[in-house]
Order: structure tokens, then sequence, then C-alpha cells
């Protein structure tokens, strides 16, 4: 079974507009919000109430209105109004069966939302939670955006969310304001691509925080915007209608205001997962977390500017998938250990997918930890080329145990540089392996 990737890119079409007006405010006396986020594959984490549920959220500015799904571990969520809907998004695929519901309360805080329309994806494989190690259960973006001046500081994983009315902009010689416009309920910011041996060519980007890639890019050959000749097939992303593939490559420099990224990673999406968007207009691509997040950021969208300054992330290199191995969770399995204490019963309460250890009497103790598997291989990588497969169980990455580490710091192991050899035990069929690689260069 194909993954859902670890470049997420979601788009909502073409959907009735329902309901009364709606709109967020703060609590009485209230200016300004700060929300704690957490930052997992370059994409922002919040914790929203929902008709009282709590649940968790990516902040995705990609999208105009609410979407739930992975509600298996929410039975209780009750929902409003609710109406059977078809949705077009990105993918192959068909329009899918949804649900809308309008009249819900969202709180993230002190800040409330009484008459919030929302959507619920019925689809079972829209589920990012094993892919990111954590209970997502939906995306929420433009109505945040519609109504605060967000502040984003992604070094210190901090929102502020302040009320247009009282807001001051910062003087901080550091920040380029530039301009933001904002169509169809998302927002827009112009950069300069540098290609090959070509001059700059001129490019409207969207901004999608929720999306954990860098660059997408659409082929125009007539502006001037080709397909390196050096890149790979990769598997790019799941949309609401299926999967996205593309090639993947880097090009020579992207410049936002006189920010200049050089040898940014950018992929091309074959174009028949947009066939919903019956018009990009004069858009000429995406930009996604993996730039986003090179910068603290505020977004204006009542003042229709963007301010943006350099963070501590700025200067860290582009992360590329050298093994070429998915991973997500898996549930979870037991594993037998020799301690030298003698404790009954652990719990680790910060676990997302639960850590239950229980003592035997001859002091081997059997914890429940998450399992990791390979949801996916690149065809021609180093994985695919040793041996790897789809459904291996991950024991150990050069002689590290898994369990021991969150799923991200796991991919990490398997990226960390050019020329490091991999050493990964797996399971199969009940059986130990053992396969070893070496990480190459992607674009020699």
């Amino acid at each position: 079974m194909r993954s859902i990737a670890r470049y997420i890119t979601l788009v909502l079409l073409c959907l009735p507009l329902l309901g009364a007006a709606q709109g967020y405010h703060m609590a009485k006396g209230v200016k300004s919000q700060k929300v704690n986020f957490q930052l997992i594959n370059n994409l922002i984490i919040i914790p929203l109430e929902v008709n009282g549920a709590k649940l968790s959220f990516i902040l995705d500015s990609g999208v105009s209105k609410p979407i739930l799904f992975n509600l298996s571990d929410q039975d209780s969520i009750r929902l409003n109004n609710v109406a059977e809907i078809t949705i077009n998004g990105l993918g192959e695929g068909n329009p899918i069966k949804a649900l809308s519901s309008k009249g819900n309360r969202f709180r993230l805080k002190k800040m409330q939302n009484n008459n919030q329309l929302l959507y619920v994806v019925l689809d079972k494989s829209m589920n990012f939670s094993p892919s990111l190690g954590i209970p997502i259960h939906g995306i929420i973006g433009y109505d945040l955006f519609r109504d605060y001046v967000v502040d984003i500081n992604y070094s210190n994983k901090v929102i502020k969310f302040y009320d247009p009315e009282y807001y001051k902009p910062s003087k901080n010689k550091k920040y380029r304001t530039l301009p933001l416009s904002i169509i169809r309920s998302k927002s827009y910011i112009d950069g300069k691509l540098h290609l090959r041996d070509k001059e700059d060519v001129d490019v409207k980007l969207l901004v999608d925080t929720g999306s954990s890639d860098a660059i997408w890019l659409f082929k125009d050959e007539e502006k001037g915007i080709g397909i390196p000749d050096k890149n790979y097939d990769d598997y790019l992303g799941k949309g609401l209608n299926g999967d996205i593939f593309g090639k993947r490559t880097k090009v020579n420099n992207i410049k936002i205001a006189d920010f200049d990224l050089k040898d940014a990673k950018a992929a091309f999406p074959d174009m028949e997962s947009f066939n919903a968007i019956k018009d990009l207009g004069d858009r000429n691509g995406s930009l996604g977390g993996e730039i986003l997040k090179r910068f603290n950021i505020v977004f204006n969208y009542p003042g229709n500017t963007v301010m943006l300054k350099k963070n501590t992330f700025f200067k860290t290199p582009f992360h590329y998938n050298m093994s070429g191995i998915e991973l997500q969770h898996n549930g979870i399995r037991y594993i037998a250990e020799r301690i030298a204490d003698t404790r009954g019963v652990v719990r680790n309460e910060e676990s997302a997918f639960g850590d239950v250890q229980i003592l035997m009497e001859n002091r081997t103790r059997l914890s429940l930890v998450p399992e990791i598997i390979v949801s996916a291989i690149r065809a021609g990588s180093p994985a695919e080329e040793v041996g790897l497969q789809e459904g291996d169980v991950i024991l150990a990455v050069n002689g590290k145990q898994v369990h021991k580490y969150k799923l991200q710091e796991v991919m990490k192991m398997l990226n960390e540089k050019e020329g490091k050899k991999v050493r990964l035990l797996i399971e199969r069929y009940n059986k130990d392996l053992l396969f070893s690689f070496v990480l190459k260069n992607l674009f020699e």
C-alpha cells in the first residue's frame, strides 16, 4: 500500500458556500493570543477544540475551510447540520464523498468561532498520523489567517495571533515587507527563479504552510521554467483525489525579496494531478514549509502584506531522501529486554502511540512500543537496490533500536549525509535480516 507522503499538499476546490457569516473573535479585553506549536516535518501542528473535543490540526494556508479526517479515536465528537457533498482536490483519482457541517464551535485558547463551517473526509486512507508519528485530526487555514495578523516564529515554535485593530508592525530592520495577494481564500507572493544558465524568471507562488516540501513548480518552457536535466522520479504527496508524482530536482536560486536561497530543493508535479483546478491563473507553483521555516513570518491578510526575517533555519541544508525509504507507524508491538531495576509496570503518558512496560519474574521487561514499517521505496534508490521491501519492520538503524526514537528522528538516521553507510536491521516474515547501503548524491 502506498504511504501518505512526507510531502503533504491538500487543496479543497469548488465547494458550496454554506451557513451564515463566520468569524473568529478573541475574549473581551484580549488583543493577542500566543500559541505554542509542534514543528514536525516542516508542518505546524496546533491544538484546537471542535465542539468541545480536543484535536490536533495542521495549520495550512493552502486550504479555505477546515477539513476533518481520522476521527476513529474521537468517536464522541459532535457535528452540527450535516449534509453529504462531493469534493475535488489534487491527485489523479476521482472526486470523493464527504460531509459538510455548519454551525460548529472552534476554540483555540481565547479565540473562538461559534459558527464554523467544516468538511469531513470519510476516506480512511486520508490519515497523516502514521507518517507524522502523532495523532492528526484535520487541517485549518484561511479562517484563522483572514481574521488575525499571524506572526509565526518557526525558531521558537510560537504563533502570535493579533487583533488587526491593535496590531503594530515590528520596526526590526531585518524584516522585509512584501505585497501579499489574496485570491479565492489563498495567499500568493512574488519571487525570482534562476534555472540553468538562463536569466532570472519572475514567478508567482502559492504560500502553502501545509506542504512540507520546499518548492513546487509548474513546467512552462515559454516562460523559461523547464525541468533541469538532473532530476529523478519521485512520489511527491497525496491529495484528496489520490497520489501525486513528479520530478524531484533542485534550482540554482530562488529569491524572495532580497533573500537568496541557493541550490534549493524543488519538484515538478505531474500536471494530471491538477485536473480538478480549472484555472491556475498566473500561478507558477507553491512555496512550502521547507522554505517557509527558514523565516519568521508575519502574515497580514487584512493588510495584504507579509513580513519575512531570516531565522536560525535559514542556512540549514535542504533535506533529500537519499535512502529512498518512506516510513510510517503501523500499530504497536511487544519487545523483550533484560533489565536491572525491579519496577513492575511503567506507563509513559507522553507517548502518542502508547508505551506500556511489564516486568517478568526472570527480570525480562516486555514493552509495548510503536511499530515502524517501510511504507514505500523509490525505484532505483539504494534501499531498493539491496532488496528492502514495503512492509519490512524496522528494528534498528546503525545499531540504534528505533523504538527509542521519534519517527522523524529515524528518517534523519536514514538520510544523514552523502557517502554514509547505513546498516538496517529489519523483520520480515518473523525473520530478522540485515541490510546495508551507502547514501548517494542524487544529482550526479
